[in-house]
């Protein structure tokens, strides 16, 4: 069963993508009383047209989702234009802190895709008895979608044929891996001069902004809610899935108990194992100060 936190955009869409795959069956809450009902209610009238077979329930009680073996967390404020994502702390962390203390089944795996995303998935780890391997945060995933999706577009080439790689923070000090981009497996080096390929990589990092300005009210939610529901669907599924998640690292590249995106391996039981990709001393320097700034956001909001 998969529980999902908010039944807004994210949350809803996250549900529907699960749902329209098959993975598994779902319980949508939301604090706001009649909300998860009546979109579940809305979600499984479309059923017997989209064809799925997927259970959607909605509940006003927190507490029928807290054993799910999937917990997905989507509540809380979102960007407006203009904000930073770093901004939203203050005001997301409450509902992270909340959940961290009554989400206690040792085998629930849960993944966050509020934001601040890094700094939000280092706050429950810190507070939950979870393993830190069982909670996970979209991150790079996500970017290295909006990068392949720019790539894919740019070449004309089928996107399922685009690979790419993006670590660090979710933020503008993201770390695009240029030699981890390719085209069934040749490399966008080969497709495009060096000065294309840096005016997609700053397009990447400004994909969550633009769509944010461009909507006007409203955060991005469909590419969110789709890598959601891919990564409950590796989990589920124990698929052994690669995806740059953000994750509490464990020495990798001298980084400790910090959430950043790195590569790993996703399966039942969560990560079982992070890759290090080979980055240049530039870009280690920047995962690292990306730490530390995470690490001092975090003292100061204690």
């Amino acid at each position: 069963m998969i529980g999902i936190i908010g039944s807004g955009n994210v949350g809803a869409n996250t549900a529907f993508f699960l749902a329209e795959k098959g993975v598994d069956h779902i319980i949508l809450y939301d604090i706001q009383e009649g909300m998860a009902k009546g979109k579940a209610l809305d979600m499984m009238e479309a059923a017997p047209i989209r064809g799925y077979r997927t259970k959607i329930r909605g509940t006003d009680k927190a507490e029928d989702i807290l054993d799910c073996n999937i917990v997905i967390i989507t509540a809380g404020a979102v960007r407006k234009s203009g904000m930073k994502r770093d901004s939203l702390f203050q005001e997301n962390k409450k509902i992270i802190s909340a959940y961290a203390s009554k989400i206690t089944n040792p085998n629930t795996k849960v993944v966050i895709v509020s934001e601040p995303v890094d700094l939000l998935t280092t706050l429950f780890v810190q507070e939950s008895n979870l393993l830190s391997s069982q909670v996970i945060g979209l991150g790079g995933v996500l970017d290295a979608t909006r990068l392949r999706y720019l790539i894919a577009q740019e070449l004309k080439v089928s996107m399922e044929n685009v690979a790419a790689q993006v670590v660090g923070r979710h933020t503008d000090d993201m770390i695009l891996l240029k030699d981890y981009c390719c085209v069934s497996g040749v490399s966008i080096d080969n497709f495009m001069p060096p000065e294309k390929i840096n005016e997609l990589l700053e397009q990447t990092r400004n994909a969550g902004a633009l769509i944010v300005e461009l909507a006007g009210r409203a955060s991005a939610y469909y590419g969110p809610s789709a890598v959601a529901a891919d990564l409950a669907e590796a989990i589920c599924l124990n698929t052994g899935r690669l995806m740059s998640v953000s994750h509490a690292l464990s020495g990798q590249f001298g980084i400790s108990d910090v959430a950043l995106s790195l590569p790993a391996i996703i399966g039942k039981d969560g990560i079982s194992k992070t890759i290090e990709p080979a980055l240049n001393s530039r870009e280690v320097d920047i995962l690292k100060k990306s730490a530390q700034l995470i690490t001092q956001t975090m003292k100061e909001a204690k």
